[in-house]
């Protein structure tokens, strides 16, 4: 884990937006942080299910990656702006693939400078795939999820370390136990800022 800075009030913050692989808690968590800091959530997955009215594992089907991953993409950059432009700012629950495309890379970078504050929860493969559910309706997980998990993993890490400001292992902890870390690194970040703000040019 990345050293922290003084304490800070994570309500001062701006948005926070979680990303890590399918399985780490993402929904969950985003959840729990609205309601202890009274924001609202945009979810990814949420908002193409919404949008569309399909399932994911529908729309795979239908359109194939390619098409979701474009999906991904819009629904991406509409929930940053949102948080962005939310009073108090808002969560972002990002879907797992969201890393792998350059141009959602340098929307989570752009946003990181706009003043939110990326998260990656991290776990090991095996403990993902714990958490699956047979039938789980994640397209990737149909089939070996544990074999997928690890090679998903190995790929993904370094695109999900180019975008994160923070990167927690989540692996043992409780829902509660995370949601406290986050709170805690997202108002080391926000204190980093305002320090970096008040140094002399």
């Amino acid at each position: 884990m990345m050293p922290t800075s003084p304490p800070c009030d994570p309500g001062t913050a701006g948005p926070i937006v979680l990303v890590g692989m399918m399985a780490t808690g993402k929904t969950t968590v985003s959840r729990r942080l609205a309601e202890a800091l009274g924001r609202r959530v945009w979810d990814s997955d949420e908002m193409i299910e919404a949008r569309t009215g399909k399932t994911v594992a529908q729309l795979w089907e239908e359109g194939g990656e390619p098409a979701y991953r474009l999906l991904e993409t819009e629904a991406l950059d509409a929930a940053l702006d949102a948080a962005l432009r939310a009073e108090p700012p808002g969560i972002v629950a990002a879907a797992g693939g969201v890393v792998l495309s350059v141009a959602n890379r340098v929307l989570l970078q752009r946003a990181s400078e706009d003043g939110a504050v990326v998260v990656w929860l991290r776990a090991e493969p095996a403990v993902l795939a714990s958490r699956v559910e047979p039938g789980d309706h994640r397209p990737l997980l149909r089939d070996d999820p544990l074999g997928t998990l690890t090679r998903l993993s190995a790929e993904r890490e370094p695109l999900y370390g180019e975008v994160a400001d923070r990167a927690l292992d989540v692996g043992t902890a409780t829902v509660e136990e995370t949601v406290d870390t986050v709170l805690r690194e997202v108002a080391a970040v926000a204190a980093e800022r305002c320090c970096d703000r008040e140094l002399p040019k």
